[in-house]
């Protein structure tokens, strides 16, 4: 216990300056720290080497004292990868690998005590420099945060160095992209073969230029891709649409399975269809079932019972490959979902038929049901994303229903603007369909 600290005054022949030591009591072990105070056996120096040891008893009594920590930034991160990511979901691994990652480019610590409130601060102003959302930066940050808190609780760290969260700025979009409409999904399904075409004909970074040929061997290559891509079509308007219809992460999607196999899966066996989501998937690590949009479940019922095996949807590839193809598939329909800074135009993902789903569902059901067809974590990140974030539609919806209600409204309770009659038919004519 604290209270049982008592720190004395030591002068020791070796040494130049008086010691002071205490026995710890939890460990038995005695420790010793130099006062500073020169040893010279007057009757001053013993005095002030009494009072540095009283102030050293006082802080170790209240907790303010913490020793040089000496725990390598390599050590720490070994114990914290064996000890507690295999506990969390893969994304979560996923993501705290990521900014250990960033940290080790940018601040590159020997010590994990070299993680200062400063070097976050470079951190923080490389992600920016590196195009890093302030949303993606607060992400990575409460990850890092995360660990230190551990970190802190295993006795590796005296305390968790002050962390800025960052703000959003004034003009910033909280949304990278945004959700599209029904045109521009048709559009999308339509371009496939062309998005496919063109991610064959886009090289890699990493590929070496090809040999000049001839144009009747391009001709050739040009045909055979267009066969295979004629083939592969089908599956890829499948997951474009699954996507629109379900709300599903693209990653989700493509683990989706149709039997309970330890992943992601479809559940047919109930009053309703339900997503089945494995404890291994989930932050809360335990199993959940989660409701489905009926749209997803109709369009799920077009699959003939005996083909419901295996992965919903039959493309073998990572997300990152996927993701391109369908941000390919955007670009060839011209759905441009944003410009950045630099006036480049970004083109409709995956990520943008989720926010599609959102902006639809959240027309239609209260908030908490909303939160939980799109598995956010928090009441907020709906409310901010999708509850109340358009005020035309949301007009909208309040002038279709004022004129639903309008045959029940007195005649001299009509609303009047600047002395005039308000023609309601007119001011609803091009109201969306809710």
């Amino acid at each position: 216990m604290p209270d049982e600290i008592k720190v004395y005054v030591a002068a020791f022949g070796d040494r130049a300056h008086y010691q002071m030591q205490y026995r710890d009591p939890t460990t038995g072990k005695l420790k010793t720290r130099s006062t500073g105070i020169e040893r010279t056996g007057r009757k001053r120096e013993q005095e002030a080497a009494q009072r540095e040891a009283a102030k050293w008893e006082a802080e170790l009594q209240e907790g303010r004292y913490h020793a040089p920590n000496r725990v390598t930034w390599e050590g720490f991160r070994e114990r914290y990868e064996a000890e507690v990511l295999p506990s969390l979901a893969a994304k979560t691994r996923e993501k705290a690998a990521a900014v250990f990652g960033a940290i080790e480019r940018t601040v590159a610590p020997r010590l994990l005590r070299d993680l200062t409130a400063s070097r976050i601060s470079a951190l923080q102003a490389r992600m920016r420099d590196d195009g890093r959302t302030e949303a993606t930066i607060a992400g990575n940050l409460a990850h890092l945060r995360a660990a230190l808190a551990w970190a802190v609780r295993m006795g590796l760290l005296p305390k968790v160095p002050d962390i800025p969260r960052p703000k959003r700025a004034k003009a910033q979009k909280m949304m990278k992209g945004r959700p599209i409409s029904g045109e521009e999904f048709d559009r999308m399904l339509d371009k496939v073969a062309a998005g496919l075409l063109a991610i064959r004909e886009t090289p890699k970074p990493t590929t070496p230029p090809k040999r000049i040929i001839g144009p009747e061997a391009r001709r050739r290559y040009q045909d055979a891709a267009r066969v295979t891509v004629a083939a592969q079509v089908p599956a890829w308007r499948s997951l474009l649409e699954g996507l629109w219809t379900s709300g599903l992460r693209l990653g989700e999607a493509l683990e989706l399975l149709w039997e309970s196999d330890g992943g992601l899966s479809v559940d047919l066996t109930g009053r309703h269809p339900m997503l089945r989501i494995p404890a291994a998937m989930e932050k809360g690590n335990q199993d959940r079932m989660l409701p489905m949009a009926p749209e997803f479940a109709e369009f799920l019922m077009r699959t003939p019972e005996a083909e419901r095996t295996g992965r919903v949807f039959k493309l073998a590839m990572t997300r990152n490959r996927a993701s391109r193809v369908v941000s390919a598939i955007g670009k060839a329909a011209g759905v441009k979902v944003n410009t950045d800074a630099a006036g480049k135009a970004k083109f409709a993902s995956a990520h943008d038929l989720r926010r599609s789903f959102g902006e639809r569902w959240a027309t239609r059901v209260m908030p908490q049901v909303l939160m939980e067809l799109m598995r956010h974590e928090s009441i907020e990140t709906t409310m901010r994303y999708y509850v109340g974030r358009n005020a035309q539609r949301t007009a909208d919806a309040l002038w279709a229903a004022h004129k639903t209600a309008a045959p029940n409204t007195a005649p001299n309770s009509r609303p009047q603007v600047n002395s005039r009659t308000v023609d309601l038919d007119a001011a609803t004519a091009d109201s969306a369909d809710l």
